[in-house]
């Protein structure tokens, strides 16, 4: 059965890359009819914490994508020695005692030239079993073929055939001098024991192909099929990274700015893949129907962002169509950890904002009139119709006063009732409605006035006309 797996180190946040990643994993095993395989790589003690690991949960959390099974590599160190101890007896691998070495963990010898200590590469078992036994602290490193040189060689299903010299590896470790293993060797360790048939990660772990060959090999496994991704690059074409791009790589950063996890695992999707054709907007059951390794880009993929928006235009474009495009109560639930509000009020409210906002967040701006008690103040001059004057304003609200008392408050009777306000005045219309506008929402920019009128309820309009009358009123005596 095909099987995949997503493997984050509890070593930070989760990155909008590792979500990608995590996606196109999930998309490639519900399209085949595989399994999806949550493995936390959890050996790095040092720098592991668990608000990491809870980050990285929430993250995947609330993309509510889902997973088959959950593992711990910290549970299966055992495993790992095992496989350790199968490549040592094979004479695949030998210890490294070079002092300097012991605490190096993965990191090769500084200076691209080193390959091996030919003093320990070559040390005899007898010499070398003597001095594990006395305690000496040694890293297990595996044992680079280099008589004769030879090419490692896999295909990659994004990138094409991949070979690298062995005269070009390292002897790298297995396991560091306190025997925890290594990434290397625990990563392939699990995907076997896990039977793993693909894995489809970034393209920074290319160059770790070569390696992680060599151990499937070693432990006597032919490798899975591998797929490496195009990285996401900031607009300055440098790579994304955690420290110095911070919130704006950082999943619930999406999350909590109001983005919904359909519309940001869609917008993930379109980088560094297409459908090949026109589509943008696509469902998950859209994304499983079209996902393939062939619709994936080669070219990095760049997350457009500044320091004043934090957030990919496209991103944001893609979270108002499925807003737009969302049931009234279905976004009204969305809506409510934003805005604290009586539910049913943010009901009637939610499709006179609906097509006012791009983020979930935006409500607290663009309803928040609706729920206080008190406008934002706002300049008096913003009452004053087009081609009108003060004057013009103070009569047309004065006149709203004056109808308002005995109209149903509904969107036909306020209407009509406003229209022929207008017409007793001699104004058009827009004249008329502008100063009410901005007497009961605080601005020019607001919903359709008579639904607005409707939900805020005539003792509230009442009240704020009347507050919008004496601003009128103190600002012409004021002059």
């Amino acid at each position: 059965m095909l099987r995949v797996r997503f493997a984050p180190s509890p070593t930070g946040f989760l990155h909008i890359g590792s979500a990608r990643t995590f996606i196109f994993n999930w998309l490639y095993a519900r399209r085949h009819g595989g399994q999806m395989i949550l493995r936390i790589d959890d050996t790095d003690v040092e720098r592991n914490t668990q608000a990491s690991l809870d980050s990285i949960f929430d993250g995947l959390k609330w993309l509510d994508l889902g997973w088959d099974e959950q593992y711990r590599q910290s549970e299966r160190l055992a495993l790992h020695k095992e496989a350790a101890e199968a490549i040592f007896r094979k004479g695949l691998a030998y210890r490294d005692f070079t002092p300097a070495e012991s605490g190096e963990e993965e990191k090769s010898r500084t200076g691209a030239a080193w390959l091996f200590n030919a003093g320990m590469r070559e040390l005899s078992n007898e010499e070398s079993d003597r001095r594990a036994a006395a305690g000496e602290p040694f890293v297990l490193r595996y044992r680079v073929p280099r008589e004769p040189v030879c090419d490692i060689r896999f295909r990659d299903e994004v990138f094409g055939d991949q070979a690298k010299s062995t005269a070009d590896i390292e002897d790298f470790a297995l396991a560091r001098s306190g025997g925890m293993p290594t990434y290397h060797l625990a990563s392939c360790a699990d995907d076997v024991d896990l039977k793993i048939s693909h894995i489809i990660r970034g393209q920074d772990h290319l160059t770790n192909t070569f390696k992680h060959v060599l151990i499937f090999e070693a432990l006597g496994i032919e490798p899975p099929a591998f797929a490496h991704l195009p990285l996401l690059i900031a607009p300055d074409g440098t790579k994304l990274s955690k420290r110095r791009h911070g919130p704006v790589v950082r999943v619930t950063t999406y999350r909590d700015a109001g983005f919904l996890p359909e519309a940001f695992i869609n917008f993930l999707c379109l980088l560094g893949w297409s459908p090949k054709d026109d589509r943008e907007k696509m469902s998950r059951e859209d994304l499983i129907a079209a996902f393939s390794f062939e619709g994936i880009n080669k070219s990095n993929a760049v997350v457009n962002f500044t320091e004043e928006d934090p957030f990919d235009p496209k991103a944001v474009w893609l979270n108002s169509q499925y807003i737009y495009a969302m049931p009234v109560d279905e976004l009204a639930g969305k809506l409510q950890p934003f805005l604290s509000a009586e539910p049913q009020k943010l009901r009637a409210v939610t499709p006179l904002i609906q097509e006012r906002i791009k983020l979930l967040r935006d409500v607290t701006s663009a309803a928040d009139f609706f729920f206080s008690d008190e406008l934002t103040p706002y300049d008096p001059a913003e009452l004053i119709p087009q081609k009108g004057d003060a004057a013009m304003a103070l009569r047309a609200l004065e006149r709203a006063r004056e109808v308002l008392p005995s109209v149903e408050f509904t969107h036909d009777a306020l209407e009509a009732a406003l229209r022929a306000a207008a017409g007793s005045l001699g104004v058009k219309a827009g004249q008329m409605f502008q100063p009410i506008r901005v007497a009961v929402c605080g601005r020019k920019n607001a919903p359709p006035l008579f639904e607005t009128l409707a939900v805020l309820g005539k003792e509230t309009c009442l009240k704020r006309i009347e507050q919008a009358i004496q601003k009128l009123q103190g600002s012409s005596a004021a002059n």
